[in-house]
């Protein structure tokens, strides 16, 4: 295990009813007046929005309505909450939703404290010195943002899909009520799973040796969203394993099982450039490239791959191979993929073959010819997985 230093301040209130504590834990963390930041009208037709506004009012807050956050948040309505919070004087951002939401409003709130172009801490000329603070409010267990010191957007002129990270704009504190996640579509759901899965495969996928304790945590928490995933696909209201998801999408990606160990995160940028490309949702391009990429970097550790199969996917070893083993894990997870309704190729996202030249070269723009710390990747070996994913 390696030397590290682990950080994670935010308050986390969880459970029924918790966002009735908005207006309290406002006060507590200073804020007077605060930008609501959302994205489309479910907040609204929910009630949730009225609700938030009413219990700002109770505290005498002021506050500014500011919605418009999508998939694969744009730098477009991020310069437009810039402007917005310097002029009105915002002292807090308020996220409430899923983790296009909370990264939109990270971005804002640390472009409102700049004076370049905030997209400077995304080409990495920039490193963040100060941002608003930000509260959250979770309504789509995902990407994990609620706990996390990291931001993704998509600067629309070039389409580039890049992340930026600072402890200056991890979230103060973060409401998670499970209930509040009863009434999201199915996809978005399934989407969220994968996501949620995905950070972990990110720091599970190491060639750190000796680091058995986050191995098992790593391994327990993917199995709990497994079986917690398939409950909820089947009835959306079972408030405990939206619980579950709702915890684990948090614990994957606030840092806790990445302690002690080099993290990959690979795939990820390969995915960028396929929801920069054809805006696919973020949690749908990881189910459709973490399958390839697997396939991939099977021969960087065998034994890996064997270990996940048997312990997250419970693939019998019997007389198998190492290699057979493996691979019958990556195909449960296919095979779980598809169940809950997600893609598992290039043609079922409507991403074209033919391009993958063109995102090799975006993936590549601004890099070194190889990166990723599991199996280094380069140009050819980033084909080789979009060509894989095309199977």
């Amino acid at each position: 295990m390696r030397n590290f230093t682990f950080y994670s301040p935010t308050e986390f209130v969880f459970g029924r009813k918790t966002e009735e504590q908005v207006g309290i834990l406002l006060k507590k963390y200073g804020a007077s007046k605060v930008l609501i930041h959302f994205g489309g009208g479910s907040i609204i037709k929910s009630g949730l929005l009225p609700r938030i506004e009413t219990l700002l009012k109770a505290e005498n807050i002021k506050y500014i309505l500011f919605g418009g956050a999508q998939p694969n948040p744009r730098s477009g309505l991020v310069y437009q909450g810039i402007k917005l919070c310097k002029r009105e004087n915002i002292d807090f951002i308020l996220a409430v939703g899923g983790g296009s939401a909370i990264d939109s409003a990270k971005a804002i709130a640390a472009g409102a404290k700049y004076d370049g172009d905030f997209w400077d801490f995304f080409d990495g000329t920039a490193i963040i010195k100060a941002a608003i603070k930000i509260g959250v409010i979770l309504t789509l267990p995902a990407s994990g943002s609620e706990g996390s010191h990291r931001s993704v957007i998509t600067k629309e002129e070039g389409m580039l899909k890049r992340g930026a990270g600072n402890e200056f704009i991890r979230p103060v504190f973060s409401i998670i009520n499970p209930e509040l996640t009863f009434t999201l579509p199915a996809y978005q759901t399934a989407a969220g799973i994968v996501d949620m899965m995905s950070h972990i495969f990110e720091r599970y996928l190491t060639k750190t040796p000796n680091v058995d304790l986050t191995d098992r945590l790593c391994e327990a928490t993917l199995v709990s969203i497994i079986e917690a995933g398939r409950k909820v696909m089947d009835d959306p209201y079972d408030y405990e394993a939206r619980a579950t998801l709702c915890w684990s999408g948090t614990i994957a990606h606030n840092g806790i099982l990445g302690v002690g160990r080099v993290e990959d995160w690979a795939t990820h940028q390969l995915e960028h450039e396929l929801s920069a490309r054809y805006d696919v949702t973020h949690g749908a391009g990881l189910a459709v490239m973490f399958p390839a990429y697997m396939k991939y970097a099977l021969d960087t550790d065998i034994n890996r791959f064997q270990r996940l199969a048997i312990n997250v996917w419970g693939v019998e070893s019997g007389s198998q191979t190492p290699t057979e083993i493996a691979l019958n894990g990556i195909s449960a997870m296919k095979t779980f993929f598809k169940k809950i309704g997600m893609p598992t190729s290039f043609s079922e996202i409507g991403a074209l073959e033919k391009d993958i030249d063109f995102l090799v070269s975006k993936l590549f723009q601004g890099k070194s010819n190889n990166f990723g710390a599991f199996k280094s990747l380069t140009p050819e070996g980033a084909r080789m997985v979009y060509r894989i994913a095309c199977e």
